[in-house]
């Protein structure tokens, strides 16, 4: 496998510089084209404080910031549209989740799957890694449908985007390891004007740009000075048109933890939520910033013959009091874990019992993905050590001032992150120890190597993912609406499949509380179930997820939690999970995506997908897959074109609700008839009732 992947390697190479018109080779040429414009552009181009001037001003349709799925779904949305889109994106690879962080284990609901209900460009993405595997499930993995190698969801979806490019006759401009420094608010902050870039390459002799793990060059690359690693182009995108009409180009977050959110300062959610009528199971009275879900660098595992030598990290001590299987004892073995995210199996094997579970038995060069509560999820819980600064803390740090801007994450946590898989793989290996059931339970398992290298399945010289699966990150406030005056989210009643009925909330929540969640939840059912099928007093839990008459998209997945910790570190020795965050964990309705979650306060032209959009801390964990964030990107790209081609904003769309909007019904329309759905058919939305 390791010798097809180095082949793959290479071929893709050459792949990408005869197919693709928007690697970086192509993109000169494009730009070049247009030097004369540039130039004549960038004696206008203003100046901001702590930076550097433009060397090139590029121009698009839609800036799309982030390449993770729903960046991606977005940029062939727009593509097949027939826009010119700018796709940025901090590491080099496209994908995100499947890629670059390194979880290519389709995280998907049942009925979703089972129908196939997804949009057009996910169910293409899943044909295409059948067809190059000749088979759904490379891996044979037991969480998911389909786990395959990470640097070939990165190949296939680039090949994707270059298809749409074709067919749609649409231009990508693909600017990897880039980020954006900061933005051009009009006069009145309702407006991106453009968006200033760094776009970081490696210095002649100094190797790869994936030497090195991100906590080492994050600082670096948000930078305006060449350093010794990288050398750097400050690069200004703006919109093509010169009429200067509000809805001539949009700007579309897509990153991983909502950094234009932050650097544009609107409203916006970080952490749990406090404890309310429409967030019953929150923990906190009054939330907390800093208790966001558990990142985790992912890497890559092979199974061999023989025993390996294996070298013990100098800071094994430090982490090995957090390393355990699970309470759950079925997780307790080492063939459990290995084979939850396999990603690569030579051929099917015979089924064997493991424990009480039966598992594709392991053999020789099978490769492993790990990514495991207990192991490599970094949970850290405080202000001292979470990784997504709060605005006070963005603030405090200075990154919110002209040319400041970071990249708004704790530099430390991400350097102990990684840490924390390294040592993980030490004591998947070598150790005896195990922080949830105690020692005796846990036995060596030396027939292993860890992968690394620019071949290896994360396509990085150290072996973790390029960047870390972030779970959660900033989330924005809606507007106020007719349903949400204090502005508008997804929340927990709207999709959860909790008894509020049970004893614990009656005893948990203030009796006026707890009367509110009913007359809510009894309000919400009444506008589907009909007087006959049960009266409002006999409600006792939600029978399908909140039907929104602005749906633009679907996702379908339990809410699930990997909780931050209580104490800092997190992986103090006796540390515990931070208490009640657990309670909100249930399943969840096949649910839809309302639009006016993706339109954030005081910006126009900006749209927000991902995991970014208005959602409570308790939907978030069940809005945040890759089936989602296709859905969400799909929506974006398609709601950026329309707006450009009907001369409309995207508020002005849902400004009259609950009254019917005529446009609105036409973009949902156009996305139906697209593929992307929008809703769920009834049977699959009633499918969990009681």
């Amino acid at each position: 496998m390791m010798e097809r992947l180095r082949r793959d390697h290479e071929n893709s190479g050459k792949l990408l510089s005869k197919k693709l018109p928007h690697n970086i080779q192509a993109l000169k040429r494009i730009l070049t084209a247009f030097s004369l414009g540039i130039i004549a552009l960038q004696s206008t181009v203003p100046v901001l404080a702590n930076s550097r001037k433009p060397e090139e001003t590029v121009n698009c349709d839609m800036l799309i910031v982030g390449a993770g799925l729903a960046g991606s779904a977005a940029a062939y949305e727009g593509l097949l549209a027939g826009k010119t889109v700018c796709l940025t994106e901090i590491t080099d690879w496209v994908g995100g989740q499947i890629s670059s962080q390194g979880t290519s284990a389709l995280d998907e609901g049942k009925q979703q799957r089972s129908q196939q209900h997804f949009p057009r460009g996910y169910n293409l993405l899943r044909n295409n890694i059948a067809r190059l595997y000749n088979r759904q499930n490379p891996g044979e993995c037991w969480v998911s449908e389909s786990c395959f190698i990470p640097y070939h969801g990165h190949q296939l979806l680039s090949q994707q985007l270059n298809d749409a490019q074709q067919q749609g006759r649409g231009q990508l401009k693909w600017f990897p390891s880039t980020v954006i420094k900061d933005i051009e608010l009009s006069e009145d902050g309702k407006l991106i004007k453009s968006a200033i870039a760094i776009q970081h390459s490696p210095k002649p002799g100094t190797g790869h740009l994936d030497k090195e793990p991100l906590s080492k060059t994050i600082e670096d690359a948000y930078s305006y000075e060449n350093s010794q690693r990288f050398n750097k182009k400050v690069i200004r995108f703006e919109s093509k048109s010169k009429n200067g009409n509000p809805n001539d180009w949009f700007v579309i977050e897509a990153t991983e933890t909502g950094e234009i959110i932050a650097l544009a300062d609107i409203p916006y959610r970080l952490g749990l939520d406090p404890r309310d009528h429409l967030n019953p199971s929150s923990p906190t009275e009054k939330g907390d910033n800093y208790c966001v879900q558990g990142f985790t660098y992912p890497f890559a595992m092979e199974r061999t013959a023989n025993p390996q030598p294996q070298t013990k990290p100098s800071f094994y001590e430090q982490y090995e009091p957090y390393y355990g299987y699970d309470t759950d004892r079925r997780l307790a073995y080492f063939d459990v874990v290995f084979t939850y995210r396999r990603i690569w199996t030579p051929k099917p094997a015979e089924s064997v019992r493991v424990g009480p579970m039966r598992v594709q038995k392991p053999q020789p060069g099978d490769i492993s993905m790990q990514n495991w509560i207990w192991g490599n999820d970094y949970r850290p819980g405080t202000s001292q050590d979470n990784l997504v600064y709060s605005r006070r803390q963005l603030e405090e740090t200075g990154q919110l001032e002209p040319g400041g801007w970071k990249g708004g994450l704790r530099t430390d946590a991400l350097r102990k992150g990684e840490e924390l898989s390294e040592g993980y793989y030490y004591w998947l290996v070598a150790g005896r120890t195990d922080s949830r059931l105690g020692y005796g339970t846990k036995h060596p398992a030396p027939n292993h190597r860890f992968l690394q290298g620019l071949d290896s399945p994360m396509g990085t010289a150290h072996g973790l993912s390029k960047y870390p699966y972030i779970r959660e990150g900033r989330r924005i406030i809606g507007r106020p609406s007719y349903d949400h005056p204090q502005g508008f989210a997804i929340n927990e009643i709207d999709i959860s499949t909790k008894d509020y009925w049970g004893d614990f909330y009656r005893t948990s929540l203030p009796r006026p509380m707890y009367q509110l969640v009913w007359s809510t939840i009894a309000n919400l059912e009444s506008k589907f179930v009909t007087p006959n099928d049960r009266p409002s007093y006999m409600v006792t839990r939600r029978t399908h997820a909140t039907v929104y008459p602005d749906s633009v998209g679907v996702a379908q997945y339990m809410i699930d939690f990997h909780p931050c910790m209580t104490l800092s570190p997190p992986e103090k020795r006796g540390n515990r999970e931070r208490q009640g965050v657990r309670v909100a964990h249930a399943g969840a309705h096949p649910a839809q995506i309302p639009l006016r979650a993706l339109i954030p306060q005081k910006v126009d032209n900006l749209i927000v997908s991902g995991k970014s959009i208005a959602t409570s801390n308790i939907a978030a964990a069940a809005y945040r897959v890759h089936g989602f964030e296709w859905s969400v990107g799909a929506a974006a790209g398609t709601l950026a074109s329309f707006s450009m081609e009907q001369g409309i904003l995207p508020y002005q769309l849902v400004d009259n609700l609950p009254q019917q909007e005529a446009k609105l019904l036409e973009l949902r329309r156009r996305l139906e008839r697209n593929g992307n759905p929008t809703t769920f058919p009834r049977e699959m939305m009633f499918s969990v009732r009681r």
